[in-house]
């Protein structure tokens, strides 16, 4: 039994596999937009853009410093908009 439960777990990933696959770099691309519309609202009061929820945002940035970086380069900026943040 135990291997028929193994063999259905590996068709239904692979079934998983072959409908996702075409559509990868479509994925991909829309993970990576809202990662960016995340980012936005984090640092949109630094920015200028008033945010409500500014206070509880404080403690995610130092997780998300890292990505700030490829962040303001894939929206256009050469450098870092905030002057409490050097990367470049």
């Amino acid at each position: 039994m135990g291997n028929k439960k193994l063999s259905l777990k590996k068709l239904v990933q692979f079934y998983d596999e072959v409908l996702s696959l075409p559509h990868k770099n479509e994925i991909a691309r829309e993970l990576r937009d809202e990662d960016d519309l995340f980012l936005l609202l984090i640092y949109s009061d630094m920015l200028g853009i008033p945010n409500p929820a500014f206070y509880y945002t404080l403690e995610l940035y130092p997780y998300i410093i890292e990505k700030f970086h490829d962040w303001h380069l894939r929206m256009g900026m050469e450098k870092s908009p905030l002057d409490g943040i050097r990367c470049c």
